[in-house]
């Protein structure tokens, strides 16, 4: 089983990469499935605070609030995410044989992950001098911020056009084609 972990500020371009990935990823007779770490806060924002699911108006601000400081900090339950992000990799592996998460943005995540899991490629996108249009607290939270401080990444990747993320997809599938990552 391989496991890619895509990580990014903001608006990077992570889901974008990911879809690119899992399309040339099928190209080459792998069956991948797209996953998000933070999978359960979408669905309580869904389905218990009336968020219609529009991506566009992402409910930010909620999901650093039940992530970080409701989940981690006051109910102590720092693994919660990871937990079920692995529980839901091991059912799911009856029918996937690879797995590409786009929403890494702790160091934490990041590094148990890897241990959790022997075939990890650890990816960063970069989007250079975008406005994100985050409020100033949302932008200096630590799921925006810690991401810079981690520098064992596999690839990083600078995301100048979705021609140069699609390229970049298919040269990491390449490389693992070629054996030269896991």
């Amino acid at each position: 089983m391989k496991i890619f972990v895509i990580g990014g500020q903001a608006k990077c371009g992570k889901s974008t990469f990911g879809a690119y990935l899992r399309e040339e990823l099928k190209e080459y007779g792998y069956r991948p499935c797209v996953m998000h770490i933070t999978q359960p806060l979408y669905t309580y924002a869904r389905e218990y605070f009336s968020w219609d699911g529009n991506i566009s108006e992402k409910p930010r601000e909620f999901l650093q609030k039940m992530g970080i400081e409701i989940i981690k900090e006051k109910l102590g339950k720092k693994d919660f995410l990871l937990e079920r992000l692995y529980e839901d990799i091991e059912i799911l592996s009856n029918f996937f044989d690879t797995f590409i998460i786009t929403d890494a943005r702790l160091i934490d995540e990041f590094v148990s992950i890897k241990k959790k899991y022997q075939q990890v490629v650890t990816i960063k996108i970069e989007r250079e001098n975008y406005n994100t249009e985050l409020t100033n607290d949302e932008a200096n939270h630590i799921t925006e911020t810690e991401i810079t401080k981690y520098d064992a990444f596999d690839y990083i990747i600078k995301n100048k056009s979705l021609t140069e993320l699609k390229k970049k997809a298919k040269e990491i599938v390449k490389d693992i084609e070629k054996g030269e990552i896991i």
